[in-house]
């Protein structure tokens, strides 16, 4: 994880911290090359993910995709705004608003987030993100530990938190929430 009080290169200081606009409306050319997002006013910036991260973030799209529900809808790594001082870009989310088009989501609007680990975003995805998923409510929270064996769990939002309720094994995760699904990592 890039140090978050440290801007990249063409980003300009914020003093008084970041706003969720703010950051949406940065130019392509400044990010393009990162992943850039915002908790409590400060900029998270990351390397875009590796080409290990990306082929195990497909095999997760393939094992999703034909067991969505109706009404639902899989994208990777778009923008979904927690208030107007948190973005977040989860490695893939399940929305609740099918085919919508927009630059961001709101967090209402998150059935499941995903996010895979990398060696730069470890204590995000452990501690930070499934903190701000859990506050936001969303429903489930899957985490993927690379690298071989590949671990995933997914957690369900109870009483405010998470809990686990679905562990990998033998390389495989079997879900029976929020729907019925084999993902093979």
């Amino acid at each position: 994880m890039a140090a978050p009080t440290e801007p990249q290169p063409g980003i300009p200081l914020r003093p008084e911290g970041w706003t969720a606009e703010d950051v949406l409306a940065l130019p392509e050319d400044q990010t393009s090359l990162q992943r850039i997002e915002l908790v409590d006013g400060v900029l998270l910036v990351s390397p875009a993910p590796t080409s290990v991260h990306q082929r195990l973030l497909q095999k997760l799209q393939f094992a999703f995709a034909p067991a969505l529900p109706d009404g639902t809808e899989l994208l990777p790594g778009v923008n979904v705004r927690f208030g107007g001082r948190r973005l977040l870009i989860p490695d893939l989310v399940i929305l609740t608003c099918a085919e919508v088009d927009t630059l961001v989501y709101a967090a209402s609007d998150v059935l499941l987030a995903a996010e895979i680990v990398s060696p730069s975003t470890k204590m995000q995805d452990r501690i930070l993100k499934r903190a701000i998923y859990a506050e936001a409510l969303v429903p489930y929270y899957l985490l993927v530990e690379p690298p071989e064996p590949v671990s995933a769990t997914l957690f369900a939002l109870e009483g405010g938190e998470y809990a686990p309720i679905a562990k990998s094994e033998n390389g495989e995760l079997r879900l029976n929430r929020p729907f019925e699904a084999t993902l093979k990592l």
